[in-house]
């Protein structure tokens, strides 16, 4: 059924005088097809007089079987006191909708209705065609999926609002938002002056072209891992370790090879016996408050770490995610700074620092690597947002910058203090592994016996959301254990997140 045969119909009919020239409608006689229509009628829904007849078809089609002979438009003309154009728009959203068809030389009818939802929907032929899944995502999903209003939140991986640096950010985008060419195609490596940021920020021998902007660190790892690595290859793994790592090693169809870490960082000795068996050429660490555990790569351990991914020819993936969140002093520079061979790929976010929807990250390589790093991001997204990549060098440019990573820090050690003092307080049972000294988290590990999972399962029927220790470990957890987030709740939802956590062990452990 066409436009210009419904015009067609109407105007052989028409005896009434034509309503005022509509703009609007003035391409429906010659139009065909049934887009035309529909959008004729999304601009005469507001009348009056349409909607009055549209509300009378409706009627009519609703109470008549399929087949049933409508009232012809001189007829509904009549009835409604209107015009033919009138009925000609009332009739398009019907006839769009395939409820009504005009037949040439008989009328208008009622169609047939097709109900698509004849028989119980059934989507099980996607799991034969999909096969294994690689991609180890649920964990990652349950852990920055948004927790309820009322919850609260020991396990986040974001600033929580008040913490954040909306003020700046807000100022930034205005500043940016001045610039009209920011809305033009980017480098495909990133705006020039933000990569002379990051590389300054990194160390001296960093030249602008070994940056790489991209939409957040996660997307940096996920383009890492397979860049570096093919489907079947080893990765070697800090355990444990971040579950974004995690979830992206495992969606590139990595073999993940864990490497056990203690309260100094990762063991220099047993990282060069699983390079040695493994045969893996890549190996993702956090040398800095590392997530979840909270540890720093104590500074000895640092030249055995380098020494051993170079004597392997390996690439050593340094995740910095906390360089701006030191809380006591200043923590050892980055890997990267002492690596002159290109050995590793560093990884700087201004996401945690600033705002969960900064999605700003660098990604700094030498050598070759770095050509075959920008082919892979060229293939994922060609280049980041201009609007963001500029807010973000206004952000990181201003002095608001320097006062709100003082303010944060200041607010993040009340935090970490405050929940320290209540796990002491009201789990004793709980064993503090170390008091981090930046990040966001703790690491306690729990009494033998529980199930770390059950626990989180229990906290969450009680408002308190806390992460599950065994999702962070490439292999098998080796003792329950819980990372703990005193970023994101004030010290007085902390305590009583606590108290409503020791209710859940002391529940479990009778």
């Amino acid at each position: 059924m066409t436009a210009s045969f419904v015009a067609g119909r109407v105007s052989e009919n028409a005896k009434t005088p034509r309503e005022p020239h509509n703009k609007a409608v003035d391409g429906l006689d010659g139009a065909i097809g049934l887009a035309p229509i529909a959008l004729s009628f999304i601009f005469m829904e507001n009348d009056n007089s349409t909607t009055r007849v549209i509300q009378s078809l409706r009627a009519l089609v609703d109470s008549a079987a399929p087949g049933t002979r409508l009232p012809s438009v001189r007829e509904l003309q009549k009835l409604h006191r209107v015009s033919p154009l009138t009925v000609r728009h009332a009739m398009a959203p019907l006839i769009f909708e395939g409820l009504i068809e005009a037949r040439p030389g008989q009328g208008t009818f009622v169609r047939t209705r097709v109900t698509l939802a004849t028989r119980p929907e059934d989507r099980a032929w996607q799991s034969v065609v999909l096969g294994a899944g690689r991609p180890r995502s649920e964990d990652l999903m349950d852990l920055i999926a948004l927790p309820a209003a009322d919850a609260i939140p020991l396990s986040c991986g974001y600033l929580p609002l008040e913490l954040q640096a909306t003020g700046a950010l807000t100022a930034a985008l205005s500043r940016a938002s001045r610039r009209p060419a920011i809305w033009d195609r980017m480098d495909i490596g990133g705006q020039e002056t933000l990569r002379q940021w990051f590389a300054k920020e990194l160390h001296p021998s960093i030249a602008p072209n070994d940056v790489l902007i991209c939409p957040g660190s996660q997307a940096a790892l996920a383009t890492t891992f397979r860049a570096l690595a093919q489907p079947g290859d080893a990765i070697l793994m800090e355990s444990p370790t971040y579950i974004g790592a995690l979830a992206a090693a495992h969606a590139a169809g990595l073999r993940l090879v864990p490497v056990p870490t203690d309260n100094e960082g990762v063991r220099p000795e047993l990282l060069e016996e699983a390079l040695r068996e493994s045969g893996a050429r890549v190996f993702y660490c956090q040398p800095r408050h590392a997530n979840p555990t909270g540890t720093v790569l104590r500074a000895t351990r640092r030249v055995a770490v380098l020494d051993a991914v170079t004597r392997a020819g390996a690439f050593l993936i340094e995740d910095d995610w906390a360089r701006d969140l030191d809380l006591e002093g200043s923590t050892p520079a980055p890997l990267a700074a002492s690596d002159p061979d290109g050995h590793v790929i560093y990884i700087r976010s201004l996401t945690k620092p600033a705002a969960a929807g900064l999605r700003i990250a660098a990604l700094i390589a030498r050598g070759a690597v770095r050509a075959r790093l920008k082919a892979y991001r060229t293939t994922d997204d060609f280049f980041v947002a201009g609007p963001l990549q500029e807010a973000a060098l206004q952000l990181v440019s201003s002095p608001s910058w320097a006062r709100h990573l003082r303010a944060m820090r200041a607010e993040l050690r009340i935090r970490r203090d405050a929940l320290v003092a209540a796990i002491r307080q009201t789990l004793p049972a709980v064993a503090l592994t170390a008091i981090p000294n930046g990040g966001f988290h703790l690491w306690v590990k729990l009494p033998d016996g529980l199930s770390d999972k059950d626990i989180a399962r229990a906290a969450l029927q009680r408002g308190v959301v806390v992460s599950p220790g065994s999702h962070w470990y490439p292999a098998e957890a080796p003792a329950p254990s819980l990372r703990l987030t005193f970023a994101a709740a004030p010290p007085e939802a902390l305590l009583r997140g606590v108290s409503l956590l020791a209710a859940v062990l002391d529940r479990a452990s009778r």
